[in-house]
């Protein structure tokens, strides 16, 4: 049933305040994504971003009024993202806090023949069941099963769908029979639009760590042409410095007459190796000699004779 010509005009001023107000929005996917599960992730967002869903053609023509209204606003990018069944989340707070409710929020769902599956659908081996006369049903998908215990067992691991792939009717059957729900739906996210700027949904997977590590990678290259080029960079001068100090080091140890401070210690060490060589040990030996030392010492104060007669009689004498 068409829309009625007061309900229109308030859906189109809806959304035209929902631009005006927020500055970003995702566009996102709703196939398989039931009324009541909308709902649920209004009701998760609420006070953070706002849903808006729509016909194509009411939000494309929306926007386009939108843009002769604010010939500057760069929003017009988002008409060509009006195609498929499609939605809009609008908000001013952090994107991935918004991205993490949205994709939180997803419910099981059964393989519906037809459907294209959105993940591999692995079926793992075990009891199934099922009784022995279904067996021909496990045969004609090329699954092997044996009988125990009065039912089917499967014996291996099944990988019975692959992503992309249209679930077919004896797939469909048999995820059913062994009560599966293999897929999961919900909101998925297509594209971003931040502040003027429109880009896929994946850039938000870019995180502080993964910046750095790419930045150091490309310090890293520019570093090493710099190197074989021998042109200088900032990147490289550290690695030419040091290069530069280890040729200067090179030609400062085989000279008698000339050295400079920093050369001093490499010479020491070439000319007595042995002087830089078991310091630490050493003198943790001359510790344990010292120990042994001095319990040496207690052994003769102990075994010492008294130097004087208790009695006073140092001759040995009668009294």
């Amino acid at each position: 049933m068409p829309l009625s010509a007061e309900r229109k005009a308030a859906y189109f001023d809806t959304m035209k305040t929902l631009m005006s107000t927020y500055s970003k929005c995702f566009i996102v996917d709703i196939d398989n994504v039931g009324s009541m599960q909308i709902q649920s992730t209004r009701l998760a967002l609420r006070g953070t971003a706002e849903v808006l869903m729509g016909k194509n053609t009411m939000m494309r023509k929306c926007i386009r009024e939108f843009v002769e209204e604010n010939p500057d606003t760069p929003i017009a990018q988002l008409e060509d993202c009006c195609r498929g069944n499609v939605g809009f989340v609008f908000t001013n707070g952090d994107l991935g806090t918004v991205r993490e409710i949205l994709e939180s929020n997803v419910r099981p769902a059964p393989a519906r023949v037809g459907s294209y599956a959105p993940t591999d659908v692995i079926v793992p081996k075990g009891p199934t069941g099922c009784d022995p006369g279904q067996t021909a049903f496990f045969q004609t998908l090329q699954i092997a099963t044996k009988i125990a215990k009065g039912q089917i067992e499967m014996t291996n691991d099944t990988h019975l769908i692959s992503a992309g792939d249209k679930v077919t009717a004896s797939q469909a059957a048999l995820l059913q029979k062994l009560s599966i729900e293999p897929f999961t739906y919900g909101m998925s996210l297509k594209k971003v639009y931040d502040s003027g700027s429109l880009f896929d949904a994946k850039v938000l997977d870019i995180t502080d760590d993964v910046l750095t590590a790419k930045f150091i990678a490309a310090l890293n290259t520019i570093s090493k042409l710099s190197l074989a080029l021998n042109i200088p960079t900032e990147a490289s001068v550290t690695h030419s410095v040091a290069n530069a100090f280890k040729a200067i080091l090179a030609v400062t140890v085989e000279l008698e007459n000339y050295t400079f401070d920093k050369a001093e210690i490499y010479k020491a060490y070439l000319a007595d190796p042995s002087a830089f060589a078991g310091s630490g040990g050493g003198g943790g030996g001359g510790g344990e000699a010292a120990v042994e030392e001095e319990a040496a010492a207690e052994e003769e104060v102990e075994e010492a004779p008294p130097a004087v007669d208790m009695f006073g009689g140092g001759d040995g004498g009668d009294y």
